[in-house]
């Protein structure tokens, strides 16, 4: 079986001196190899080409057969680092804490350790802003609200 580990050296090895980086990578038993990757300006599908030919390379299917799968980390995926929180400050996002409770609002700050958004709530025509902080350790996921 193909080691999580080694995928996860072989991708930080490839993206090491660029603004890309991993978000996830799994390594299923029957050697399934899903990697996402994101980036602090854009992730282009030349990006995820170039890294599954370089993991490719790497490994020998003499030895052991493997599917691998490379993609960016898409709208409709969590936030996973407190990376993809600084890169998004200033879009719409959707908070579901670890108690079921919904937050929508603005993401106007974030670190390595918490972040908040600024969330509006419209009454008849009283208009009111609140600031909620979170740990990262308090949430169960974060998404971004995609607007049509």
């Amino acid at each position: 079986m193909i080691s999580e580990q080694l995928i996860k050296e072989l991708t930080n090895t490839h993206l090491e001196g660029t603004d890309r980086f991993a978000v996830s990578i799994a390594v299923r038993s029957d050697n399934r190899i899903r990697i996402f990757i994101d980036s602090d300006t854009h992730v282009l599908i030349e990006h995820c080409i170039e890294l599954s030919k370089f993991i490719e390379s790497q490994l020998d299917r003499d030895i052991e057969d493997f599917e691998l799968n490379v993609s960016s980390s898409g709208l409709d995926q969590p936030y996973k680092l407190s990376r993809q929180y600084i890169k998004n400050i200033g879009r719409e996002v959707a908070v579901l804490l670890k108690d079921n409770n919904k937050i929508n609002g603005t993401l106007i700050a974030a670190d390595n350790e918490s972040f908040s958004i600024k969330e509006i709530t419209k009454v008849k025509k009283t208009i009111t802003e609140t600031t909620h902080s979170f740990q990262y350790s308090d949430i169960k996921e974060t998404k971004e609200i995609i607007k049509i």
